[in-house]
């Protein structure tokens, strides 16, 4: 039944992803990095991805979309899109790797976690900011703490759903065996559930930006002449969070990060040898290949 329930929803997800894709390209005018973003995020959350594509993204007439995307929650969507996007897909590609060196879960996290920090700042963040400031490195500089505190509310969300699915069914752990893509699908969207209200905060701080319409130049030359551009197509306004504010943020988002894997640990232990695996009793396959179906 689990087979046929995995099938059907990757039928829907293919599904989904080539509307979203066909519909950016013919009909909705995003912003190029926006259009990946989408694309990676279907791939991970399949129909429900797309209903919150229909609600809040796609053009629902020709030149409509800045209107329809001018409102708070759907700003919101449109950060959360391209962060949970970025550091999903370095979750899931880095544990697909990790998968062939039989570390302790623990030690995976870190790994997972350094891996969507370094890939959601330098490409999802950094790229998505780059035209508001002089450089890429400024982008990158102004840029660290919102992926900071956005990233570590998506792992508070993500990492407890991934560890503890994969030590009840360790067939989870093979990127070959579908199950593994289903564990970080309901991963995905729960981290997206958790990153909302710290990127609903940082939109009205306007420290991220969200939704945003791609115009030709043209287009956007004559609009500027005529009307005030909206507020989400406007040059960056540094936002006024003290350093010290900064910092607090920072600190609380980690406290929260950990108290959700130590709650985790509870009911599924983490652990950073084979030793203390052994000694909690948890089953950890020394063969990997051996839960590949």
């Amino acid at each position: 039944m689990l087979s046929g329930i995995l099938l059907l929803w990757y039928i829907l997800t293919a599904g989904s992803l080539i509307f979203v894709i066909y519909d950016q390209l013919t009909n909705t005018p995003s912003l190029r990095i926006m259009t990946i973003a989408w694309a990676l995020m279907i791939l991970y959350s399949g129909p429900i991805g797309l209903f919150i594509y229909l609600l809040s993204c796609r053009q629902p007439l020709p030149d409509t979309h800045d209107q329809f995307i001018n409102t708070h929650w759907k700003q919101t969507v449109g950060s959360l899109i391209h962060c949970v996007a970025g550091d999903a897909t370095a979750i899931i590609f880095t544990a697909a790797i990790l998968y062939y060196f039989n570390l302790p879960n623990g030690i995976e996290l870190i790994f997972e976690y350094s891996a969507a920090y370094l890939f959601g700042l330098f490409i999802f963040q950094a790229l998505f900011m780059r035209s508001m400031y002089p450089t890429y490195f400024k982008a990158v500089s102004k840029t660290i703490f919102a992926e900071t505190v956005s990233m570590n509310m998506v792992m508070a969300g993500m990492f407890p759903v991934i560890v503890y699915l994969k030590a009840h069914f360790p067939e989870g752990n093979s990127p070959f065996n579908p199950l593994f893509w289903a564990i970080m699908s309901i991963a995905t969207m729960v981290g997206f559930l958790f990153a909302y209200p710290i990127n609903s905060w940082l939109i009205r701080k306007k420290v991220k930006h969200g939704m945003m319409s791609k115009r030709p130049k043209k287009d956007m030359m004559n609009h500027m002449e005529h009307e005030d551009p909206p507020k989400e197509q406007m040059t960056h306004e540094e936002p006024k969070i003290s350093l010290s504010k900064q910092f607090l943020l920072i600190m609380t988002t980690f406290a929260f990060l950990i108290f959700t894997i130590w709650i985790t640990s509870l009911f599924t232990p983490v652990s950073f040898t084979h030793s203390q695996l052994q000694s909690n009793g948890t089953h950890f396959p020394s063969d990997r290949a051996s839960v590949d179906m």
